[in-house]
């Protein structure tokens, strides 16, 4: 008897019992994985479990990475096509595993094509129902959140999807000492108002209550990801913004120009080189705006504004427009948390924070965390 006819094959639809991590379109068959760290989690018995994926794109390929009982046990990158990879094989027919199979890569706004589905799974055991975890947690970020530079020598420095990863940024290591699952939206270069270049466009308010506002084509519109997020339907007991970082940036970037309209945009400094006053207050109302969506579309949960990775100079504006809008809102339910600073020794590729640097901010953010939680 072949080896694969002990094996049977189920879609999703098929099996009961499963976790779905990320933002995702959920009545979509295959299953969209858009943002890093999206994922399928389930438990089963058996000696071996493969996963179906389908995977395309035109400039960056996906990488997903997979976890066995809480371990982490791969990473790889993806080619295009429609295939099987193999979770486990030759364990011990009787045991429950916990597997995990997550995404890597960030939700690639430059790449309309970049996609990655799962079709189903494979395997001679049997599935079982999957735990609840003890809290939600979600992130809102730019590169770091995106784990941009966690992978890769110090002196790299080729923008390509091989050096993201969220297998061990700060987000995953906060959600394994919360005992969290965790939802993550974040895209590297962008900001509350402006990207590092100026450009307005790229600010993450713009598309926060999409389920991946930032999968642009005719191919992720399909696939549900210009959809309105229904925020009912996974309660974030905590909202962790880490934004600011770019927007700091663009202030020592040159005016951005739209290439259609000939709109300008720039956030300027005076004279002395400190941040302009009429540009810190388009960033502290920017700041402002964001905390009301956010509280528009999450109620209960607990506002947790980090900042600090990548230096501090926007700080003092931050904790200004969360004063401003407490006292407007009378919503005392939020906080601000300055990170530690990336040193020479904790940096990663790209001039990014690396794995230390990702765990220092993650103790910090976890102890705090668990005062309120």
């Amino acid at each position: 008897m072949n080896k694969n006819d002990r094996l049977r094959s189920y879609t999703l639809k098929e099996l009961t019992s499963y976790k779905i991590h990320g933002r995702t379109d959920e009545t979509q068959d295959p299953l969209p994985l858009f943002f890093q760290g999206s994922g399928v989690e389930v438990n089963v018995t058996g000696t071996e479990l493969w996963i179906e994926i389908e995977v395309d794109y035109a400039m960056y390929e996906p990488w997903a990475w997979i976890s066995l009982n809480g371990a982490f046990m791969s990473r790889q990158m993806l080619m295009p096509g429609t295939y099987s990879l193999c979770l486990f094989r030759g364990m011990s027919p009787e045991a429950v595993k916990n597997v995990g199979f997550f995404r890597e890569l960030q939700a690639m706004s430059e790449d309309d094509a970049c996609h990655l589905l799962i079709h189903g799974f494979r395997s001679d055991g049997v599935f079982l129902p999957v735990r609840e975890r003890s809290c939600k947690l979600e992130f809102i970020g730019d590169s770091i959140t995106s784990g941009e530079g966690l992978y890769g020598a110090r002196e790299d420095m080729d923008w390509i999807a091989m050096y993201m990863g969220n297998s061990r940024n700060y987000t995953r290591m906060v959600a394994d000492a919360l005992d969290a699952e965790c939802r993550l939206i974040s895209q590297g270069g962008w900001g509350v108002l402006c990207g590092w270049d100026n450009d307005p466009r790229h600010n993450i308010p713009s598309c926060y209550e999409q389920i991946c506002g930032l999968a642009k084509g005719e191919t992720n519109e399909k696939l549900g990801a210009a959809k309105p997020y229904d925020f009912r339907s996974w309660k974030a007991d905590a909202v962790i913004v880490n934004l600011g970082t770019n927007d700091a940036g663009a202030f020592d970037q040159p005016v951005w120009t739209d290439p259609v309209t000939g709109e300008t945009f720039k956030l300027y400094r005076g004279e002395d080189g400190a941040c302009h006053p009429a540009s810190l207050e388009r960033f502290r109302q920017a700041v402002t705006d964001f905390l009301v969506m956010i509280r528009r579309n999450n109620p209960t949960s607990h506002i947790l504004w980090v900042y600090g990775m990548l230096g501090d100079e926007l700080a003092p504006a931050i904790r200004e427009a969360m004063n401003r809008y407490q006292e407007t809102t009378g919503d005392g339910n939020m906080a601000f948390l300055l990170l530690p600073d990336t040193t020479e020794e904790t940096f990663g590729s790209r001039q990014h924070p690396g794995e230390k640097a990702h765990a220092r901010a993650a103790e910090v953010i976890a102890a705090y965390l668990k005062t309120i939680l």
